[in-house]
């Protein structure tokens, strides 16, 4: 009897540990799983590779706070701004998803910490706090995006990432210039 419950402790915290060395996995950042996908992938440069997976976790950011700006925010000039990031991130998201499946890159199913921690800053604003913090974050966001895409689309090593970096940059070009002008406004 001691030696089958001997057995039986050993084999249950065998099957704890197990559990929870397959749980930190599952327990880490999305974009992190991609990276390390990607690199053992090894099937476009790093540089390539990592662009696209901030870009899909900035994406996803991009349309999850569009959204939100829809509903919470108090000026309509706001609104209008998450409706098109809405509109035009879900387009380049979309891009980035077939050419990542073209490239056999790993994308982050869901949003990396950086970018789920402000998406849970403005869930907590709303009216004209909401609006300030959204419109100031999508400048110093936008900023990012521009320098992000563009020394992609100059340095890239793959020519069809380049030729994504290229198409979008003048996109995320016309963000900035009305994230700046409405964040002005809002102030």
């Amino acid at each position: 009897m001691k030696k089958s419950s001997l057995f039986f402790t050993m084999l249950i915290a065998a099957a704890s540990f197990q559990a929870c060395n397959s749980g930190e996995s599952e327990n880490k950042d999305s974009v992190d799983n991609a990276k390390e996908q990607n690199e053992a992938n090894n099937a476009v440069p790093e540089d390539d590779s990592k662009f696209m997976v901030k870009a899909a976790s900035g994406g996803m950011m991009e349309v999850e706070l569009g959204q939100l700006a829809q509903q919470k925010a108090q000026h309509a000039r706001v609104k209008e701004f998450g409706a098109m990031m809405v509109r035009d991130h879900t387009q380049a998201n979309n891009d980035l998803k077939a050419l990542a499946a073209n490239k056999n890159i790993a994308l982050p199913a869901t949003l990396g910490e950086d970018h789920q921690k402000h998406v849970n800053e403005l869930r907590e604003k709303s009216g004209a706090d909401f609006d300030k913090a959204y419109m100031s974050m999508m400048v110093d966001d936008h900023k990012d995006d521009v320098d992000d895409f563009s020394s992609a689309s100059d340095k890239g090593n793959d020519a069809d990432i380049k030729a994504f970096a290229a198409k979008t940059l003048p996109v995320l070009r016309t963000h900035l210039d009305s994230a700046q002008a409405i964040n002005d406004g809002v102030k």
